[in-house]
């Protein structure tokens, strides 16, 4: 199947992997002024004492980002789980009827999850909410980016309801099901 935001769904997956490089580099710099300040204690310096504050609270934000803006790419890519060992057996008709549902199903819950965290993030910003750790991080900003994923995943599940509808109705004969080849990443 081909997608027609694939463009909007490789964004949220380069923001993925922004964070996941984010939480890397985080973790390396904080494992290096751990090594500089033991090499300083051996030799007999004075500890530096270098640390990056709230590290833990930082990398748990870039994880959760990182997690929900891939949600929509892998999804596109057929990288969800999914249990198809009783759609597997049904005729092509049943099947894509039943896939019709299900994405009924995947979609009413994430536009709710979405609409929940949209207010929830409006909710944080009125009140000025600020994350307990050592960082008063705004927590309208790590609220946005898991609506922004889950409104990505809406997006994807939106256009591949389209798709599986319109084959449904016309064509249910012509359904199969989805393959780990996709031909959304050719030019």
């Amino acid at each position: 199947m081909t997608y027609k935001f694939h463009f909007l769904y490789r964004l949220g997956a380069w923001g993925a992997a922004t964070c996941m490089v984010m939480i890397c580099a985080l973790v390396a710099l904080q494992v290096t002024f751990r090594l500089i300040d033991a090499l300083l204690s051996v030799t007999g310096f004075a500890r530096l004492g270098l640390s990056v504050t709230g590290l833990s609270e930082i990398a748990a934000y870039l994880l959760v980002g990182a997690a929900f803006l891939g949600l929509a790419y892998t999804f596109v890519h057929h990288a969800h789980i999914r249990v198809t060992l009783l759609i597997s057996r049904l005729p092509s008709a049943a099947r894509a009827w039943f896939e019709v549902f299900c994405l009924l199903v995947a979609l009413a819950i994430s536009v709710l999850l979405g609409y929940g965290l949209v207010e929830l993030a409006r909710e944080s910003r009125d009140f000025d909410d600020v994350s307990s750790g050592f960082l008063s991080i705004p927590l309208w900003i790590p609220q946005t980016v898991l609506a922004t994923g889950v409104g990505l995943l809406c997006l994807a599940l939106l256009e591949t309801l389209a798709a599986t509808l319109r084959i449904a109705i016309r064509e249910p004969s012509r359904f199969r099901e989805a393959t780990a080849t996709d031909d959304s990443e050719t030019p």
